[in-house]
C-alpha cells in the first residue's frame, strides 16, 4: 500500500487505524453475498445492513458461480458483480472484494471451478500453470467490474483466504490482480492460524466465532470459541478453518522473482507492528454442518463483537451480516467434494442479522447499537488504545472475575464490561466497582458498588466532554450524540443496573441518579449545557440511528418494526400493524413525536396453513455413513424415500413481495418442493425456518410440498441444547410439524414534509 497505485484522496491508514477526511473511522463492513442473494433484492439488503449501522459491504467473488467451463465466463443476472458495486455505491456505502481466487465460504472446491479443481496444477501456489488459470479468472473479473475495481471505488481488495504459509503467493496474486486493471487503497489477508503474511503488502485481518462447525460431533464447546468472549490483546484464532487448513510444505518454486519477502506470524500476540487491530469475520451467525449444528443466540453474536471493540479494534468486520441461498445445487461444500463437513446443498441462511429471508434477528438490534456508537465516536475511538485491568480471569473457565477493558486517552474513555457467554452463564458479579486510572486523576464507579447481572454488555462513558460538560462518569451505555444548540447524549440503561452520571464542573465532581424514559435530563455547569437522554433498557431494542459523520447529520428513531432509510434519508418502515409506530426524536422539542408515514403497498396478516400429510415418514438409521470422524448427509433419493411429505395450501399472498413462510418442524433434513423442484432446505437445528416465497419461487397455484426426515435418536450429531433435549426425549426418532404461517407486512414511507419539519432547529 502506501504507493502511488493505491491511493484514495482522504484516506489515511496508520499504525493506530484508519482516517477518512481528516477525521478518525472505524469501518463496520458486514459480508452479503451478490450470487447467493436475488438481484432485485440488492437495494433491499443494502438497506437492511446499513440500518444495523454497516458502512462498507464486503462479498466473496467465488470464481465456481461465473465459470463452470473454461472459457464460459457469466455475469449476467444475479452474478453481475459490476452492477452489485454500483447498487452498493449508490447507496452510500463502501465495497470490499474478496477476490480468491481460492475463498472458502462453505462452496465446493473453496470456490475453484471443478475443471480448475482437476486440473494437473499445484493449487494455491506459484505453480505457472495455476496462475495461467488465475491470470485469465482475474482479467475475466476486471472485464466485468469494467472500470470499478479501482481504488475510488473499492475500499479493500482481499487476496485468497485463510492461506497461513505463501506469503510470495499472497503477493503474485496481487501483482495478477493489478495487471488485470483491479487495485484499491487497502489490500488485505486473513491472519489467523498463525499465518505468516507478506510484511507491510496486505493489512492483517482477523475472526471470531461465539460457536462453530468445524468440530466433531462429540468435542465440547472449544476454547478458542470460549477466548473470544474475554477482554484480551491476542487476536489469532487458531480454530477457524483448522479443519481445511492444508498441511503444506515449503514449495521452492513458490517465490516471487527469485526472493521470498519478509514475512511473520501476524497476530499470535498482536498484529504486524505496521498495522492496527482489524476484523473482517466477526460471527454474525454460523453455518450449519449435518454433523455440528450450532445455534448462535442474538447475545452470543453480539458478546464477540463487544469484546473486540474493548480489545481495540478499528475494523469490525462480519461474516456473515446477511444469509442467503446457493445460486443452483451442489455448490457448496461437501464430502463428496473432499471436505470433512456435509452442508445443505441450498440454503446458506448463516442464522445472520439479516436472515436470507429478508427478516431481521435479534442480533440485528444488538449490534446496530454498538454500530451506533463506533458511528458517533469514531474520532476519538480511533486514537484510544485498549488498556487491561491489574486482575484478569484466570483463564477461558474462568467466570467469577469480572470482564472489563477500557479504550482511552490520558483524559478519557469508555469502560467496557461482558457478563455473557454461551452455554454457561457469567456472573452474578457482586460488589462490582472500577477503577481507572489517568494521569493526574482516579476514576472509581459507580459511586457505591453494584452487582453486574449475567447477559450484562456495557459501554460506559469515562471523561466524556459534550457540549461544554464533562460527564465523568455514567452507568450506562452509549449509543450516540445528537446535535442541536444544546447536544443531546443518548445512553441506554443496562438492565438490572442503577443509572447514575457523574459530573465534574471545575474541580468538583457530582454524583446525580437519572430515571429513564422518553424525555432527556438537562445538566447545566460553568462550562456548558448537555442534555442526557437514557432510554430504558425495555425499548433497547426498538432503537435506530439514521447514521452521519457528525452530529447535526443523525437522527434517533425508535419503532418496534424494521426500519430502513434510502440515500436522501427518507424513513421506510416494515410493520405488521395497521398504523407504524415509528418515533423520530426532534432536537427542538426535546420529546419524542410520531414520524408521520403514507402507507405504500402491501397488507399486513398471519395466515396459519395447515399442511396434509401425504407421505408417512419411514424408519430412518442412525447414520448414512461418514467422512473420518462426521456423519455424511443423506443423498438427495434417500430424502425422498424416507421423508414424510406434506403438501402446503397456495393462496394467492404467496405473490407478495413481503410474504414470508415460517416454518416450525423438528427432526433431521427439510425440503422445500415447489412443482417437484427442490427450492431450499434446512438442517434441523431447532430454530424457525424463515423462506421468503417470492425469492424461492413458492407461488400462488403451485403444486407446494415439504419434506420432513426423521432424525434418530442415536445419531451422531451435536445440537444445541434445547434441540438435544427435544430428540432425547422422541421415541427412537424426532419429527414433527409444529406449525406453518403466511406473514406479510405493509410498507409505509416517511412523508417528505415530516423529514423536513424534523431537521428544523430551534435556541
Amino acid at each position: 500500500m502506501a504507493n502511488e497505485l493505491d491511493v484514495r484522496d482522504g484516506l489515511e491508514l496508520t499504525d493506530r487505524g484508519l482516517r477518512r477526511d481528516g477525521r478518525g473511522w472505524i469501518p463496520v463492513s458486514g459480508e452479503l453475498h451478490y450470487s447467493r442473494v436475488p438481484r432485485e433484492r440488492w437495494g433491499e439488503r443494502v438497506r437492511q445492513v446499513r440500518a444495523g449501522g454497516i458502512d462498507v459491504v464486503s462479498t466473496y467473488v467465488p470464481w465456481i458461480h461465473h465459470v463452470a467451463a473454461p472459457g464460459d465466463a457469466r455475469f449476467d443476472g444475479g452474478l453481475d458483480v459490476g452492477a452489485f458495486v454500483d447498487v452498493v455505491r449508490a447507496e452510500g456505502l463502501d465495497v470490499v472484494l474478496r477476490i480468491g481466487p481460492w475463498v472458502h465460504g462453505e462452496i465446493r472446491n473453496g470456490g475453484l471451478p471443478d475443471w480448475v479443481q482437476a486440473a494437473p496444477v499445484r493449487h494455491r501456489t506459484n505453480d505457472p500453470a495455476y496462475l495461467d488459470l488465475v491470470r485469465t479468472w482475474f482479467g475475466q473479473l476486471a472485464g466485468a467490474l469494467d472500470g470499478r475495481g479501482t481504488p475510488a471505488t473499492v475500499l479493500a481488495i482481499q487476496l485468497e483466504n485463510e492461506l497461513d504459509d505463501r506469503p510470495d503467493h499472497l503477493l503474485r496474486l496481487k501483482r495478477l490482480a493489478r495487471e488485470a486493471g483491479m487495485s484499491s487503497p487497502i489490500w488485505t489477508a486473513t491472519a489467523w492460524g498463525g499465518a505468516r503474511l507478506p510484511r507491510g503488502e496486505v493489512l492483517p485481518l482477523f475472526g471470531g466465532y461465539a460457536d462453530g462447525f468445524w468440530l466433531d460431533a462429540d468435542e465440547p464447546w472449544h476454547p478458542s470459541f470460549r477466548a473470544h468472549f474475554f477482554f484480551s490483546h491476542v487476536w489469532d484464532d487458531p480454530g477457524i478453518g483448522a479443519d481445511v487448513r492444508p498441511a503444506r510444505e515449503t514449495d521452492a518454486d513458490d517465490a516471487t522473482d527469485g526472493h521470498a519477502p519478509t514475512a511473520e506470524p501476524a497476530g499470535a500476540g498482536g498484529t504486524d507492528a505496521a498495522f492496527p487491530p482489524a476484523t473482517c469475520e466477526l460471527g454474525g451467525g454460523m453455518a450449519t454442518a449435518y454433523h455440528r449444528r450450532p445455534w448462535p443466540s442474538a447475545r452470543d453474536v453480539a458478546a464477540v463483537a463487544h469484546t473486540k471493540i474493548g480489545n481495540g479494534s478499528t475494523w469490525q468486520g462480519y461474516y456473515m451480516y446477511a444469509g442467503g441461498t446457493n445460486p443452483g445445487p451442489d455448490l457448496q461444500e461437501s464430502h463428496a467434494s473432499g471436505y470433512p463437513n456435509d452442508l445443505a446443498p441450498l440454503g446458506y441462511d448463516f442464522h445472520a442479522p439479516v436472515a436470507a429471508s429478508g427478516r431481521l434477528r435479534g442480533s440485528h438490534a444488538l449490534l446496530r447499537r454498538q454500530h451506533a456508537f463506533l458511528g458517533a465516536f469514531a474520532d476519538l475511538l480511533a486514537t484510544m488504545p485498549s488498556h487491561l485491568p491489574d486482575v484478569l480471569p484466570a483463564g477461558v473457565e474462568d467466570r467469577a472475575t469480572p470482564r472489563w477493558a477500557v479504550r482511552g486517552n490520558d483524559e478519557s474513555g469508555f469502560l467496557l464490561l461482558n457478563a455473557h457467554q454461551p452455554y454457561e452463564p457469567v456472573g452474578p458479579h457482586e460488589d462490582a466497582r472500577f477503577t481507572v486510572a489517568f494521569p493526574g486523576r482516579t476514576v472509581t464507579l459507580p459511586s457505591t458498588p453494584v452487582v453486574i447481572p449475567p447477559g450484562t454488555m456495557a459501554r460506559w462513558p469515562v471523561g466524556l466532554a459534550a457540549g461544554g460538560v464533562t460527564v465523568e462518569w455514567a452507568t450506562a451505555s452509549v449509543l450516540t450524540l445528537l446535535a442541536g444548540p444544546v447536544p443531546v447524549l443518548v445512553l441506554v440503561e443496562d438492565e438490572g443496573i442503577a443509572v447514575e452520571v457523574a459530573v465534574r464542573d471545575g474541580g468538583t465532581v457530582g454524583v446525580r441518579p437519572l430515571v429513564p424514559g422518553r424525555r432527556p435530563h438537562r445538566i447545566e455547569t460553568s462550562g456548558g449545557r448537555l442534555d442526557v437522554l437514557v432510554v430504558p433498557a425495555a425499548e433497547a431494542d426498538d432503537l435506530w440511528v439514521q447514521a452521519g459523520d457528525a452530529p447535526d447529520a443523525r437522527r434517533l428513531l425508535l419503532s418496534p418494526d424494521e426500519v430502513t432509510w434510502d440515500v436522501s434519508g427518507l424513513v421506510s418502515a416494515r410493520t405488521p400493524r395497521a398504523k407504524a409506530r415509528v418515533l423520530a426524536y426532534d432536537v427542538p422539542r426535546r420529546s419524542f413525536e410520531d414520524l408521520p408515514l403514507a402507507l405504500v403497498e402491501g397488507a399486513a396478516e398471519v395466515l396459519d396453513l395447515r399442511p396434509a400429510m401425504t407421505a408417512a415418514p419411514g424408519t430412518v438409521p442412525s447414520s448414512y455413513g461418514s467422512s473420518g470422524r462426521r456423519a455424511s448427509a443423506p443423498d438427495a433419493g434417500t430424502v425422498a424415500g424416507l421423508a414424510a411429505t406434506f403438501v402446503l395450501d397456495a393462496p394467492a399472498a404467496l405473490d407478495d413481495p413481503d410474504a414470508c413462510l415460517e416454518i416450525d418442524w423438528a427432526g433431521d433434513v427439510a425440503q422445500l418442493v415447489v412443482d417437484g423442484e427442490v427450492v431450499d432446505d434446512q438442517l434441523w437445528d431447532g430454530s424457525p425456518w424463515l423462506v421468503s416465497s417470492v425469492d424461492r419461487g413458492v407461488r400462488a397455484g403451485a403444486r407446494i410440498e415439504l419434506r420432513l426426515l426423521p432424525l434418530s435418536r442415536e445419531a451422531p450429531v451435536h445440537l444445541p441444547p434445547p434441540a438435544r433435549a427435544r430428540l432425547r426425549d422422541s421415541a427412537g426418532q424426532l419429527l414433527a410439524l409444529d406449525a406453518v404461517r403466511l406473514s406479510r407486512r405493509a410498507l409505509w414511507r416517511e412523508r417528505r414534509a415530516a423529514a423536513t419539519a424534523l431537521d428544523r432547529r430551534a435556541p
